[in-house]
């Protein structure tokens, strides 16, 4: 499957109530929110490499990864909530526990890569910290591996500020400048090897688009092409950070 097709699969998974409905996935331009990350997995993680998603809850990365090929796991504090869906018989799911909010249940060296996806900025709402869980991804990847970071909050974001003065809206507590990142992957003996702002345009609200708009894919390459442009000319103030670090070979 390539990448949109991937999206699109999550998008029916969702909308057809088979796998918990999200906003993020209950339209195709919302999906396409992730093509981004899929492609730097594809870039910097070897096909067929073995792959902890860190924080798996919901499923949707683990499902990418399956279907893309890689040897996929799983860790969260939540249950597996996706088994009958996920339909990967390889598939290596373990339960944390809150009570260890940062130790990872994995030899050192287990990995060629471990992921992120909206997590590494909620670790201090659980009691852990992102210096201590970046230091122990560190422990669990193999020399050479990669730590792939998406959607990680941009504390210039419009859609967060605009959000943290809307009563009942959801942001985020805890938002990060390129300096953090920086300084983050350097104390965990990591070398940052990519780091881009994207996402100029909100897209979880897109859950409430006609169905029409909802399930059309020329509708959501237009959205990306805008949201792409408008990223461009206003990249400071997008809306997540997403970086790439690499644990020395030596």
């Amino acid at each position: 499957m390539d990448d949109e097709e991937i999206a699109g699969a999550l998008v029916e998974l969702s909308r057809s109530g088979r796998a918990r409905p999200r906003p993020k996935f209950q339209s195709v331009a919302g999906a396409h929110q992730y093509l981004k990350l899929y492609r730097l997995v594809r870039r910097f993680v070897p096909a067929g490499a073995r792959v902890l998603d860190w924080g798996a809850e919901g499923g949707h990365f683990s499902y990418f990864l399956a279907r893309a090929g890689y040897r996929a796991a799983g860790y969260s504090f939540r249950g597996f909530e996706f088994a009958t869906w996920l339909e990967d018989p390889d598939y290596q799911f373990t339960e944390g526990s809150p009570a260890e909010p940062v130790k990872l249940p994995y030899a050192d060296a287990s990995f060629d890569a471990v992921a992120s996806v909206g997590v590494l900025e909620h670790v201090r709402d659980t009691g852990g910290s992102e210096p201590a869980s970046l230091q122990e991804i560190a422990r669990v990847l193999r020399p050479g591996g990669v730590f792939v970071c998406y959607h990680f909050p941009n504390r210039a974001s419009w859609i967060e500020l605009a959000a943290s003065h809307r009563p009942g809206a959801h942001h985020h507590a805890h938002r990060f400048a390129r300096a953090d990142i920086e300084r983050l992957t350097r104390d965990a003996g990591l070398e940052l090897s990519y780091v881009e702002r994207y996402g100029f345009l909100p897209r979880n609200s897109l859950a409430r688009l006609p169905a029409a708009l909802a399930t059309s894919r020329r509708f959501a390459r237009a959205y990306d092409a805008a949201d792409a442009a408008l990223g461009a000319l206003f990249g400071p103030i997008c809306q997540n950070w997403c970086f790439v670090a690499r644990k020395p070979a030596g």
